[in-house]
């Protein structure tokens, strides 16, 4: 049990449940001036102002908290990252220069590089390697403030592989403390052999891989790259009308290539989330003002790819919710930072502080299905948080986008080495 006292600021406190924020309540944040938390039972007990503390409780019934002195200090609820693919074996930095060299993603990926070049080195590394290489990962973004995280397969494009990962991301969830959802995207990529007998690797997809992943209870969500040179709309369609039978809900890689059809589809099928979105119109935004589905940004895919970047400023000015994950993934955003990503979000995409730390906690939360869970200090929910260092103010965290700025991690009430 932990007492942090003296809190500088206590940020994204919430007495009032939501599920997400949208619109102009994006650029509102609640937070409490020189504030107590206390954590029991791997939950959010209590906070509230220190002149509270010593009124609500007895020094008998705070004897038995360790108290941690956060003066100078704020609080966060963790980062939930909801777009990720962490698990994977090796890494792709040649490609890295061949980008450079101003070959373009999709260039690459019909050389056999991309996401074929992860799925070659995955089939070759066993699932303990796989492991022993992903666990560090976790490590890492638990260090960089990470509470949840969202793990997707789609390195494997074959029923072996693909189940290799999912057993991978399962004993991740088993033997680490953040908090992981994992989902099932065996259509991420067309395998070479399969070029040109595309509806064979969708049958496969669908009458091999899913009922074995339903069997062993290995994903909580499924996902379909639908996008230029990927999956079409209607493979993408029969998917996830399969899916619904084994009740794995959607979440889509949608138009970060082209005006897709993604979103669409995503919508019609209730997808959780619909993912990258670079190319979003008119037709796009209405889709999404009507349902419940989260849309989720991936800033550093963007910037790695030099690509364009979402209209993110009209579609939160047109009322919608905006969530933004990190991607982390071998090929097109190695890195897991989510404090990097707030600043991408302020510097490419014309966010504010406060909207880019609701679209990292409570909207990503939300993306995940941990928004009653995850995603803002509240109580009874889990005891997620991180301490910084002395910063000035809240605006600063996204503004030395550089620094270390986070000195303790505590996931489900205790303290992280």
């Amino acid at each position: 049990m932990i007492l942090i006292s003296n809190i500088k600021k206590l940020v994204q406190v919430e007495k009032n449940s939501v599920k997400w924020v949208a619109g102009a309540n994006m650029d509102k944040l609640d937070t409490i001036d020189n504030a107590f938390l206390l954590l029991r039972n791997e939950i959010i007990e209590d906070f509230g102002k220190m002149s509270e503390l010593s009124k609500k409780y007895s020094k008998n019934q705070l004897k038995e908290y360790k108290v941690i002195d956060a003066k100078g200090k704020m609080v966060f609820p963790s980062f939930a990252d909801s777009h990720t693919h962490l698990v994977y074996a090796g890494s792709r930095e040649i490609e890295y220069v061949d980008k450079i060299k101003g070959l373009s993603y999709e260039e690459i990926a019909k050389r056999g590089g991309g996401i074929l070049n992860s799925a070659k080195l995955l089939a070759e590394t066993s699932e303990e390697e796989l492991y022993n290489q992903s666990l560090p990962r976790i490590n890492e973004i638990i260090g960089l403030g990470t509470g949840a995280v969202e793990i997707k397969s789609g390195y494997g494009l074959s029923t072996e592989s693909e189940l290799k990962m999912l057993r991978v991301i399962r004993r991740l969830k088993e033997n680490t403390d953040i908090e992981i959802k994992s989902n099932f995207l065996g259509a991420h990529s067309i395998p070479a052999e399969y070029r040109g007998n595309q509806q064979k690797y969708v049958d496969l997809v669908i009458n091999e891989m899913m009922p074995q992943v339903a069997a062993e209870n290995l994903a909580d969500y499924v996902d379909v790259f639908c996008d230029k040179g990927f999956f079409t709309v209607d493979e993408t369609d029969k998917i996830l009308n399969a899916a619904t039978k084994y009740g794995l809900r959607p979440k889509i890689h949608a138009n970060e290539l082209d005006y897709s059809g993604g979103i669409q589809v995503g919508v019609k099928h209730n997808a959780l989330s619909v993912d990258h979105l670079e190319f979003v119109g008119d037709a796009e935004i209405d889709s999404l003002l009507s349902s419940e589905t989260m849309p989720t940004v991936l800033p550093g895919a963007a910037f790695f790819l030099n690509m364009v970047y979402s209209p993110v400023r009209k579609m939160i000015d047109a009322g919608l919710p905006v969530a933004l994950a990190s991607d982390f993934n071998p090929g097109s955003s190695p890195s897991g930072n989510m404090k990097l990503i707030m600043s991408m979000g302020c510097i490419n995409y014309k966010m504010t502080p406060n909207e880019v730390i609701n679209a990292t906690t409570i909207n990503t939360a939300y993306a995940m299905g941990l928004q009653d869970k995850l995603g803002s200090i509240a109580r009874g929910k889990l005891a997620n948080v991180y301490i910084t260092k002395k910063i000035p103010s809240i605006e600063f965290m996204p503004y030395a986008y550089g620094s270390d700025l986070i000195e303790k991690v505590i996931l489900r009430g205790e303290e992280v080495d």
